[in-house]
């Protein structure tokens, strides 16, 4: 969506608040996947002179564990802000946003808000226990019983040593 500040950067104390959906079902995210537009309340207003833009996500994510491959479905709310201003100066290209001609496409400015708040690991639950990397079990429906320390067989004379004392 293309949204029109004109008024907001012109005029003192002018707002605009908007309701869209953004359309991420395109999305480079690896295996995550989003199923429906995610919704974002958007506000622009005139602070003597700046103009701030917030915008308050939700969406639903779909995605394999990262650890254990399970498939979870969890709800992401995120908040962002940032100011706008028509023309950027050559030292200020990552504290604003430029709006050229008064004019905003906010799909494009959330869609990279929302890839890169997103978490680089993406796990079923903060303790997931992964996998067992023996015998492939799921770890948080309990213990395998393999046996994970084996020895180096190149240290194998060593570890008899150790198992006399």
């Amino acid at each position: 969506m293309i949204l029109d500040l004109k008024n907001v950067f012109l005029v003192g104390d002018e707002r605009v608040a908007v309701s869209t959906e953004v359309d991420m079902s395109n999305a480079e995210t690896g295996s995550a996947c989003f199923t429906e537009p995610v919704k974002a309340s958007v506000l622009a207003e005139n602070h003597a002179g700046f103009v701030e833009f917030t915008a308050d996500v939700s969406f639903d994510l779909h995605f394999d564990c990262d650890r254990c491959a399970a498939p979870v479905s969890r709800a992401f709310n995120y908040k962002f802000r940032h100011i706008l201003v028509t023309q950027l100066s050559d030292e200020s290209g990552d504290d604003y946003i430029e709006a050229p001609d008064y004019k905003l496409d906010t799909d494009a400015l959330l869609r990279d808000d929302i890839l890169l708040e997103l978490p680089s690991k993406l796990l079923c639950k903060e303790t997931c226990k992964g996998l067992c990397p023996k015998c492939g079990k799921n770890l948080n429906e309990g213990s395998c019983g393999c046996k994970l320390r084996e020895t180096d067989p190149r240290l194998a004379a060593l570890a008899s040593l150790l198992s006399d004392e």
